[in-house]
């Protein structure tokens, strides 16, 4: 698949109208539903190449503009969303530097 291309797996006449959002491929159990004794055969079964895990981006970044962003009156949560996730990024890069203005009560 390349850049700008349509999955493998997705067929317009089976499928219909494409969904950037959907994952076109094998369905599997989801997460939420395996015992502990499966967790290592379902990693096992994932595709961990970088296209795999740009198209496992993708999907999130569309179901997120689906669910927050595009609908007609989508309200406040995407820009809360997007400030609280800038914040922590933010806080992340610079904890080197925030970390030595610790006020301790013993020296």
């Amino acid at each position: 698949m390349g850049f700008g291309d349509y999955p493998k797996e997705y067929n317009p006449a089976v499928h219909g109208p494409y969904d950037p959002a959907r994952y076109y491929g094998k369905p599997d159990t989801p997460f939420g539903q395996l015992k502990l004794n499966e967790i290592g055969a379902w990693f096992g079964r994932r595709n961990k190449t970088p296209s795999a895990l740009m198209g496992a981006c993708s999907r999130a970044w569309w179901r997120w503009q689906h669910k927050y962003v595009q609908p007609k009156r989508c309200g406040m949560a995407p820009f809360f969303q997007l400030l609280v996730g800038s914040m922590t990024f933010f806080y992340v890069i610079n904890y080197g530097k925030i970390k030595h203005h610790r006020n301790y009560k013993y020296h």
